[in-house]
């Protein structure tokens, strides 16, 4: 048994703050600093933290998500993107990283599929084991997530997910055995979501009998933040650490002091925590100088590599400038890319070049290129006259590209769609009569 206080070893249950743990130094123990980051750095302010991503955080790059990376179909790739993650967690004083994110998708509705990588468990076991290999590889622990069968958000906080044995061994829970198996992640963050009616972070069956004793798993569990009812039954059934921060609830406390909880419970805690401290040791010694030039090629070739051509009609990709005179760039998703999701995974970047842009470098000092946005982002805008104004461009050029998919406000997280559909002024658009003749492209950079 441990020796300190009571009250020490019941602190380390639950966070300092919003971002990091309790430093007890009577346990060897210093702060340990976590930060969301499934595809980037989002370290957020001590003293104004944005938990949905509504804010701004501090820059960084900003790595095509897991939807993305994931069509490469390259562990090699992902693991070059995990290296560089971990150098910028290293550079920002981070320890830990909250993710990658390995739910399975279970449907095309989900509003927060960008964060994950496939429906298949094998596949997706494999690429993100890549991911935590290449950010432990710089000292920073990797916090696969959300344990477990998170694959909605509609009521996320609140639903059961009812699911027989042999579906949650082979489907929802492979993935994580997998990484765990294969990659050894420091961190395992459980879901909001109760599994056959018990909470996630409540759940012993999953987090002690599951991932503890079968699969042998050594590092830390922490709940997924406010996922916590119970923090005594928490502790009790395997969990570690109550995100956010909540040091002046008594409940732990109180549950030590009368017996209802074992002191042996906490001193697991703080031996895991001691443990994930001696592994990010070497991270809090140096911080390197990041090179964002070198990351920028780095996301553009992982989203290169990761772009999917569903078809070429007549061999029509890649544009040939010496072959036509006048392009129309139509959508103002080629103007304003989106290249994230929306909600706590979002990234202040460092640099963005849209598709617009990149057309413009590439081929507009020999080929005339005009745009038009023919729809807006806002569903709640009037597209009309940009509608009518795109299909008399589309008229007058040789060759029209025509970027459509999803603003933020369609997917996010917290919520799931309830259509596969484009927004309705998309969807307009390219069926307006006067636009027959345009061809069209999509663009790996209008969606995440």
């Amino acid at each position: 048994m441990l020796k300190a206080p009571l009250s020490d070893k019941a602190l380390l249950t639950t966070g300092a703050d919003y971002w990091s743990t309790h430093e007890v130094p009577g346990l060897g123990l210093p702060s340990i600093r976590v930060s969301d980051g499934p595809h980037g750095l989002r370290v957020q302010d001590d003293d104004n933290p944005d938990h949905l991503g509504l804010g701004r955080s501090l820059p960084a790059t900003c790595f095509p998500p897991a939807v993305t990376l994931a069509s490469s179909w390259d562990p090699d790739l992902i693991r070059s993107v995990g290296m560089a993650l971990g150098r910028e967690a290293r550079s920002l004083g981070v320890d830990v990283v909250l993710g990658p994110g390995i739910e399975i998708k279970r449907s095309p509705l989900c509003g927060r599929n960008f964060e994950y990588y496939s429906e298949d468990p094998l596949l997706t076991g494999r690429l993100a084991a890549a991911m935590v290999e290449g950010l432990q590889s710089q000292g920073v622990g990797a916090c696969i997530k959300h344990f477990a069968c998170n694959s909605q958000e509609t009521d996320r906080l609140r639903v059961s997910a009812d699911v027989d044995e042999r579906s949650l061994r082979e489907i929802y829970l492979r993935a994580f055995e997998l990484v765990i198996r294969d990659a050894r992640p420091w961190a395992v963050m459980s879901a909001y979501n109760r599994i056959n009616s018990v909470f996630a972070s409540e759940n012993r069956w999953l987090l002690t009998d599951v991932l503890r004793e079968e699969w042998n798993y050594d590092g830390v569990v922490i709940s997924d933040w406010g996922a916590v009812h119970d923090p005594v039954a928490a502790v009790a059934a395997g969990l570690d650490l109550r995100m956010p921060g909540q040091p002046g609830d008594p409940r732990v406390r109180e549950a030590l002091d009368n017996g209802s909880l074992g002191e042996a419970a906490v001193d697991r805690v703080a031996e895991r925590l001691r443990l994930l401290a001696s592994r990010t040791e070497e991270s809090r010694q140096t911080k390197p100088v990041i090179d964002f030039d070198a990351h920028h090629q780095l996301t553009r070739r992982a989203a290169a590599e990761s772009a999917v051509l569903l078809h070429d009609d007549g061999a029509l990709l890649p544009i040939d400038p010496a072959n036509v005179s006048l392009i129309a760039v139509i959508g103002e998703l080629a103007r304003t890319p989106r290249y994230q999701g929306a909600g706590s995974s979002a990234v202040n970047p460092t640099r963005v070049v849209s598709a617009l842009d990149a057309l413009q470098t590439r081929i507009g000092e020999t080929t005339s290129i005009s745009f038009a946005p023919g729809y807006a982002l806002d569903p709640n805008e009037d597209a009309t006259g940009l509608r009518e104004n795109a299909v008399a461009l589309a008229e007058s050029s040789e060759l029209v590209l025509l970027f459509l998919g999803l603003p933020a406000s369609y997917e996010a997280e917290g919520r799931d769609r309830t259509t596969i559909e484009l927004p309705p002024e998309q969807v307009r658009l390219v069926k307006s009569p006067r636009s027959t003749r345009a061809s069209s492209s999509r663009s790996a950079t209008d969606r995440p």
